[in-house]
C-alpha cells in the first residue's frame, strides 16, 4: 500500500482521540539537534499566548484485536485497514517538520497481534526519531494497556507526554461495551507512569543529568454519553485520577455514534453541551479549589446545561453570597462567578491601597456581567435585580444562551473551541 494511502486511513482513524494539548515541557537536548520542544503543542491546540499549534496525529495501525462497541476501529467493523512501519512514521514526522507542517507528533495505535508487540513498534518509532534523526521536538505517545511496563518505561524516557485512555467511566460499562479490556490493565500503566514521573522529579533534583521521564505529564480520555454514568460519577473519577495517578489532564469526548449496536444509546447527536460543562468543572477542580462533592451531590447528578458549573454552585449556595470584595479572602473571591485567578489577585492587591467600588473594579477591567449578582462593594449591591435565586438564574441563563450558540456548529468545529472559559 502506498504511504499516502496509509496516511489517509490512519490519520482519519486517529481523529476520535482528543487526549491532547500543548506540550508544556522544556527543551530536550541542545541546539544542535532537529526540532524544539519549547512552546510547541499538538493537533490544533492553543498555547498560553494564543498561538495555534499542530502535530502529525496518527495511529500506528488500525488493525485491532478488540471489539469495543463504541470504537470505529473495532475488529468486527468492515473498514479500510493499514499499518505503518516505525521507519515510515519517523520519516513522515521529520519530513513534515522540515516543511513546517507540524510542531510535534501524537502517535497512538490500535492493539495488533498483542499489547507487547504493539508497544514494541511504538518504542522503536520514538527510538528512531530521537537517536537516528536526532529529533528533539514534541512527542505524545499512547501507552498500550497490557504491555510489559519495561517497554512503557523505556518509551517514557524518550517522549514528552504519555496517555492511557480509560474511555468508559465505570468498570460495569467497560465489561459491557469493551469486555476484552480490564480495569486493572488500564490503571496499572497509569499508576506506573504517575509513580515514574514523581520519582523522576525527585531524582532530577539530586542529579541534574538524570534523564527526563514523561516531562509534560500524562493524560487520559473519557467518553461522555456512550454509557449511563452521571456527570457526578465522571467528575468524581477525574478527581480521583488527579489525586492518585499524577495526571496532567483528563479529556472528555462527547460520544459520536459511529457504530450500530443495541448496547449503545440512540442519541440525536453528540452531547457537546455536556462535554463543555465537564471541561468547565474539570477546570474548577484543578485551578479553583473546588471538590467534586461540592459541584454535584447525590441529589443533583448532572450539571445544568443552561448555566456554567461555577454559577450553578453559587446559586445552590446562595447563603455564602453576596461576597464583600473589600474583605473576602482570595479563595472566596475565586468562587465568585466571573472572577478568575488574575482578577482575584488584582482585587486583593488593590484593596490594600483603598476601599474598592464598582467603578474601581471596572477600571481594573474586572468583568462584572456575572460577578455583579454575587458581590458587594462597601456594602453596595449593584446587580439591579433582586438578590433571589430564580431571578439571577434567569439572567445568567440568558447570557449563557448567547455564548452557547457555538454548539449549533459541528463537532469538529466545536473541538477547536477553548473549553476552559470557566471564569
Amino acid at each position: 500500500m502506498e504511504l499516502q494511502k496509509k496516511l489517509e486511513i490512519l490519520s482519519d482513524a486517529a481523529k476520535y482521540d482528543v487526549s491532547c494539548s500543548s506540550s508544556g515541557s522544556s527543551g530536550r537536548g541542545d541546539s544542535s539537534g532537529l526540532g524544539n520542544t519549547k512552546a510547541s503543542g499538538i493537533c490544533h491546540s492553543w498555547t498560553d499566548d494564543g498561538r495555534c499549534v499542530s502535530l502529525l496525529k496518527i495511529l500506528f495501525t488500525n488493525y485491532c484485536l478488540y471489539d469495543c462497541q463504541y470504537c470505529v476501529n473495532r475488529v468486527s467493523n468492515d473498514r479500510s485497514r493499514a499499518s505503518f512501519t516505525p521507519e515510515e512514521v519517523a520519516q513522515l514526522t521529520v519530513d513534515f517538520y522540515k516543511r513546517n507542517y507540524i510542531e510535534g507528533l501524537f502517535l497512538s495505535s490500535a492493539v495488533n497481534r498483542s499489547p507487547d508487540w504493539t508497544m514494541e513498534q511504538l518504542l522503536t518509532t520514538v527510538q528512531l526519531l530521537r537517536n537516528k534523526h536526532n529529533y528533539q521536538g514534541y512527542i505524545h505517545l499512547k501507552a498500550i494497556p497490557g504491555a510489559d511496563f519495561k517497554l512503557i518505561y523505556q518509551a517514557g524516557l524518550l517522549v514528552d507526554r504519555m496517555s492511557v485512555n480509560i474511555e468508559l467511566p465505570s468498570e460495569g460499562s467497560l465489561e459491557k461495551l469493551a469486555p476484552q479490556k480490564k480495569k486493572a490493565g488500564i490503571l496499572a500503566p497509569m499508576k506506573g507512569i504517575g509513580a515514574g514521573i514523581e520519582n523522576n522529579i525527585i531524582e532530577r533534583k539530586k542529579y541534574k543529568q538524570k534523564e527526563k521521564f514523561v516531562p509534560a505529564g500524562q493524560s487520559t480520555q473519557l467518553i461522555v454519553g456512550a454509557s449511563p454514568e452521571s456527570d457526578r460519577q465522571i467528575i468524581s473519577l477525574s478527581e480521583g485520577l488527579y489525586d492518585h495517578f499524577n495526571l496532567k489532564r483528563v479529556y472528555y469526548s462527547a460520544y459520536l455514534p459511529v457504530n450500530n449496536s443495541s448496547l449503545l444509546p440512540a442519541l440525536p447527536g453528540p452531547p457537546l453541551k455536556r462535554e463543555h460543562r465537564l471541561y468547565q468543572a474539570d477546570w474548577l477542580l484543578r485551578f479553583y479549589g473546588f471538590k467534586a462533592g461540592e459541584l454535584l451531590t447525590p441529589g443533583r447528578e448532572n450539571f445544568d446545561l443552561k448555566i456554567d458549573p461555577k454559577a450553578d454552585w453559587a446559586l445552590n449556595n446562595l447563603d455564602k453570597f453576596p461576597v464583600e470584595v473589600n474583605t473576602a479572602d482570595y479563595e472566596m473571591l475565586l468562587r465568585v462567578p466571573g472572577i478568575g485567578p488574575r482578577s482575584a489577585a488584582k482585587i486583593v492587591k488593590a484593596r490594600r491601597e483603598k476601599k474598592l467600588t464598582h467603578y474601581n473594579l471596572k477600571k481594573m477591567r474586572i468583568v462584572l456581567k456575572r460577578a455583579n449578582f454575587f458581590i458587594t462593594c462597601n456594602g453596595k449591591y449593584a446587580a439591579a435585580v433582586p438578590f433571589e435565586s430564580e431571578v439571577i438564574y434567569s439572567r445568567l441563563a440568558e447570557k449563557e444562551a448567547e455564548q452557547m450558540s457555538l454548539f449549533n456548529s459541528t463537532k469538529s468545529e466545536a473541538k477547536e473551541w477553548d473549553f476552559n472559559l470557566v471564569k
